[in-house]
C-alpha cells in the first residue's frame, strides 16, 4: 500500500480546487469540505453565512512517491489567486479565503518558501495574501458538494469557472496528469 501524506487548500470555491486536484497524478483522494472556523459541524449554509470562521477547502491525500507537496502547492498557485484575501472571480467573502493549512512544521516551511519564491518571481502583479495557517480539525462537506464537477460539468457555475482552471491546469501541467484524466 502506498504511503500517503495530506494537504489542505482553501482557494476560493472548492468545486474548483477538487476538480483539477482530481486529474492530478499521485493524487489518491480529494475530499471537499470546512477548516478554520469555530462553528463544530458547520453546514453549507452555515459558512456561507460568514458567521462560522469556516472556509472552504480541498483535503487532496497523495502519494508522495508520485507527486510532493511541493508539486501540489504549485498546482494551487496556478488555479486560483492568491493575491486576494477573500475573493476569487465573482466569489466574495471568507468563505473563499486563500490559505494553506498545514500538519507539520516541514509543510509549514515548504508552503512559506513556495510563496516567497513566486512573490520573488513576479508571476503574480501584487504581492500573495495567501495565509499559512497550522491545520484544525476538518469538516466534510455535504454529499453533494463531493465529486461536484464530475457529476456537474454542464451547470453553470462549472461551465463558466471550474472548467476553465480544469483546462489551464490541463495545459500547464500536461506531464503531472493521470493517466486516466
Amino acid at each position: 500500500m502506498a504511503k500517503s501524506d495530506t494537504a489542505v487548500l482553501g482557494g476560493g470555491c472548492f468545486w474548483c480546487l477538487e476538480a483539477v486536484y482530481q486529474q492530478m497524478q499521485g493524487v489518491l483522494s480529494v475530499e471537499s469540505g470546512y477548516m478554520g472556523g469555530k462553528t463544530p459541524d458547520p453546514t453549507y449554509h452555515d459558512v456561507c453565512d460568514g458567521s462560522t470562521g469556516h472556509i472552504e477547502v480541498v483535503k487532496v491525500t497523495f502519494d508522495p512517491a508520485v507527486t510532493s507537496y511541493r508539486d501540489i502547492l504549485e498546482v494551487f498557485f496556478t488555479i486560483h489567486d492568491p493575491t486576494t484575501r477573500d475573493r476569487q472571480g465573482n466569489d466574495a467573502g471568507s468563505q473563499y479565503r486563500s490559505v494553506i493549512f498545514f500538519g507539520s512544521d516541514e509543510q509549514r516551511s515548504i508552503a512559506e518558501q513556495t510563496i516567497r519564491e513566486i512573490d520573488a518571481a513576479g508571476i503574480w502583479d501584487n504581492p500573495i495574501v495567501t495565509e499559512v495557517r497550522p491545520a484544525t480539525t476538518f469538516y466534510r462537506a455535504e454529499d453533494y458538494h463531493q465529486d461536484y464537477f464530475l457529476n456537474n460539468p454542464q451547470q453553470s457555475y462549472c461551465t463558466f469557472v471550474v472548467a476553465p482552471k480544469v483546462r489551464k491546469f490541463r495545459e500547464k501541467f500536461a506531464h503531472k496528469l493521470r493517466r486516466s484524466a
